[in-house]
């Protein structure tokens, strides 16, 4: 029972909140119509000031939601306003805190999941593809979401997944190359055997031997093969990022290196890449897996260690072995040795 003041109280605290939301939403929906290349510093410098004013949960919601709705639409959307939007969130990623660019990137992931599922007919996920792609080429995310998403779509093999394939490598292929070439040679293989193992209709067809061609011209890192390859904008992009991102680094070091399975499960196994985010859910490991575990193979130890372990309060299997471990050691190597069997 909720007494009637106290209602009232949370009601209008309710109104007051969703007022403030709303005031909050239309100045930054204000602040990405005008989104451009040139006013990309005030703008930045715009929404770095509103995350100081406001709670980070509300800015990083409102943010992803006018994102998602001026970026993912059912036509293909211009390649140079999506660099840009994203180019936004790196900024933000980089200067104010990484759950800024990490809450923009599951709900991409989880979206992307979800529209490539569901069989849609436009060009949603070529968007949300596009804005993957556009957050590792700006350092948000790392390489092995991106070889996550390629090996899954690999693993499908039709024609729409062949499609996004094409889409993602000429977007970003060269930069894999760079950061990992022994992961997309492994990757291409797969799609080789893919291709070969492939029905009939589906081997025929000149998108799957352009494919192939594409992969190739990757592995032997030959950028003429490619059509429309062009990294200049993307280059010229990065370098604005680096004068707009306060810390002297590249920003490599705030990259996400979260894969595809983690972001899809955030919600059951919590969000381990944001430092200090809160959880609570199901404990991540049940109890009924972690009892066998618990037996330690720490070879024969005197009753006297042991004695020693209860009185020094190692109440558990894993603190008795690493303690049996540090006394009974010859010297530093090895219990080093011992502690990492």
């Amino acid at each position: 029972y909720v007494p009637p003041q106290v209602r009232k109280a949370q009601e209008t605290l309710d109104d007051k909140k969703r007022e403030e939301l709303g005031r909050l939403k239309k100045m930054v929906n204000g602040l990405i119509n005008r989104l451009s290349e040139p006013n990309l510093c005030s703008i930045s410098g715009q929404m770095e000031e509103l995350y100081m004013a406001n709670s980070r949960k509300d800015m990083n919601e409102t943010l992803t939601d006018i994102l998602m709705n001026a970026c993912v639409t059912a036509v293909a959307m211009p390649a140079r306003l999506m660099m840009e939007h994203v180019l936004l969130v790196s900024i933000l990623h980089h200067n104010v805190g990484i759950e800024v660019g990490a809450h923009f990137l599951e709900a991409v992931v989880k979206k992307f999941d979800e529209i490539c599922k569901s069989d849609a007919e436009g060009k949603e996920c070529e968007n949300l593809l596009a804005l993957i792609a556009h957050l590792y080429n700006f350092h948000v995310v790392h390489s092995l979401l991106i070889f996550d998403i390629l090996k899954k779509l690999v693993s499908t093999f039709t024609e729409k997944e062949i499609e996004l394939i094409l889409f993602l490598l000429k977007n970003v292929g060269f930069s894999l190359r760079k950061d990992d070439a022994l992961a997309l040679k492994e990757l291409i293989t797969e799609a080789q055997r893919k291709a070969n193992t492939a029905e009939k209709k589906l081997q025929d067809q000149t998108r799957v031997r352009f494919m192939l061609e594409t992969m190739l011209a990757l592995r032997n890192n030959d950028m003429r093969k490619i059509p429309g390859y062009d990294p200049e904008p993307v280059e010229k992009l990065r370098k604005l990022q680096r004068t707009l991102v306060h810390s002297s680094s590249s920003g490599k070091e705030s990259q996400l290196r979260v894969s595809l399975e983690s972001l899809l499960s955030a919600d059951q196994v919590g969000r381990w890449w944001i430092v200090g985010s809160s959880w609570s859910g199901a404990p991540m490991i049940n109890d009924t897996n972690s009892k066998p575990q618990q037996k330690l193979h720490i070879g024969k130890v005197s009753s006297k260690i042991m004695e020693l372990a209860r009185k020094q309060r190692m109440n558990t299997d894993i603190r008795r072995s690493i303690f049996c471990v540090l006394m009974t050691s010859e010297d530093f190597l090895d219990a080093f040795e011992k502690l990492l069997e």
